[in-house]
């Protein structure tokens, strides 16, 4: 690993997953800047004082939080974490001047302003086909415009020791026309949906069963009446749908006739409809999401998982402790960054940094999926993503 001293600041901070990734691989996180106090409150308890800031990204001024730092332009090494994809938004010329990309310009107006060696930033899947591909094309094309090298990926976490199938869509730019390889998977997942993988929820909660312990906030909830004959009766890899009739929520039905369409916005998105699920402790577990200890059934016991077993599955250490209410907390637990991911990623980035291969702004590469069909959507946008890797011209089209 590179001896070269890293100071990095993290935007969308939340909680700070990703900030112990990058910590946990010598990088020294400078700043950090949110808008949830909550999450402020648990990256400072578990940082340190002050080092992340109450700051609304979607309006700040990118000038002053810089001299507020003391950095000139182009000293910062790194910057970390990526804007909420809002999931509406206007095509072609007008994208940059459509007030709903705010965030997404602001994290552009970051990249001009600091202008860092590198950067990483995060998103879930759905960038991919929102607005019909435009939404991550227009972010490719801006990154490349201010002289970025990038590359992307769509992340299948169980292939990184992650115990979860999570998927994210990963974006690593250079400004000195690095190519960023991403690291190869510890291991391949397979089988339907990928669930075939040695990294699984035993491994990750297996010694939590026995007892509570409220201070790192594993706490069984003992369920009653009807909830607890649902999860009474649910086998493992069983939810909702396979319940008797008079079990079923009253709103499955309605969930259930909800389609997700392949290209729809984010925030309409319906998400399986199953309701409550038995995990299986020989599998990764589902995705952890704000809703986890509502949904999620043990996979032994007649109980919901608690908040410390969503923050080990997200690869949260016993050490890290979260601030606020029980839906404050897991809500910064499933929108975190797993730190075991993080530092992977963390490590790659010094290595590449240390290659003297060098090719120029462009989309190096890019690589959206590990099935082998793509749906009409996904095949527009990789028409459109591969125009970016010829185009030349890229900088003068954003200029105009």
């Amino acid at each position: 690993m590179s001896k070269k001293k890293w100071n990095a600041i993290s935007l969308f901070a939340g909680a700070g997953g990703c900030s112990l990734g990058f910590k946990r691989a010598g990088i020294n996180i400078i700043a950090a800047f949110e808008n949830a106090e909550p999450a402020i409150n648990t990256y400072n308890k578990n940082f340190g004082a002050n080092l992340c800031h109450n700051v609304d990204l979607a309006v700040c001024d990118f000038l002053q939080l810089r001299k507020g730092l003391g950095l000139r332009r182009g000293e910062l090494d790194l910057i970390i974490g990526g804007p909420p994809c809002q999931g509406f938004t206007t095509a072609g010329s007008r994208f940059w001047n459509d007030p709903r990309n705010k965030l997404i310009q602001n994290y552009a107006n970051a990249l001009e302003v600091f202008y860092p060696r590198w950067f990483m930033m995060e998103n879930v899947e759905g960038i991919l086909t929102t607005a019909q591909g435009t939404y991550v094309v227009e972010c490719l094309k801006k990154m490349i415009a201010l002289g970025y090298t990038v590359s992307l990926k769509k992340i299948y976490m169980q292939e990184y020791a992650v115990p979860q199938r999570r998927k994210r869509v990963i974006i690593v730019g250079n400004r000195e026309g690095k190519v960023f390889d991403f690291p190869e998977p510890l291991e391949c997942a397979s089988g339907s949906i990928y669930k075939n993988s040695s990294f699984t929820l035993w491994d990750a909660i297996n010694d939590l069963e026995l007892c509570d312990i409220p201070e790192i906030d594993h706490i069984r909830k003992q369920e009653t009446g009807v909830q607890l004959e649902r999860i009474s009766a649910l086998k493992i890899g069983q939810s909702m749908k396979d319940l008797p009739e008079h079990l079923q929520h009253k709103s499955f039905q309605r969930r259930a006739s909800r389609r997700v369409c392949d290209g729809t916005p984010s925030e309409k998105r319906g998400g399986a409809p199953s309701g409550l699920k038995r995990l299986s402790y020989h599998e990764p577990c589902l995705t952890i999401t704000s809703a986890a200890p509502s949904e999620f059934v043990h996979p032994v016991q007649n109980r919901m998982l608690t908040i410390r077993e969503c923050a080990r599955i997200q690869t949260f250490p016993d050490s890290f402790l979260f601030c606020g209410t029980d839906a404050q907390k897991i809500l910064q637990i499933g929108n975190a960054i797993p730190p075991v991911f993080a530092e992977q990623m963390a490590e790659q980035i010094i290595l590449c940094d240390d290659k003297l291969h060098e090719s120029g702004p462009s989309l190096a590469k890019f690589d959206v999926t590990k099935a082998t069909a793509k749906s009409p959507a996904l095949q527009k946008t990789c028409g459109m993503l591969s125009a970016l890797q010829t185009c030349e011209d890229i900088r003068l089209q954003m200029e105009g």
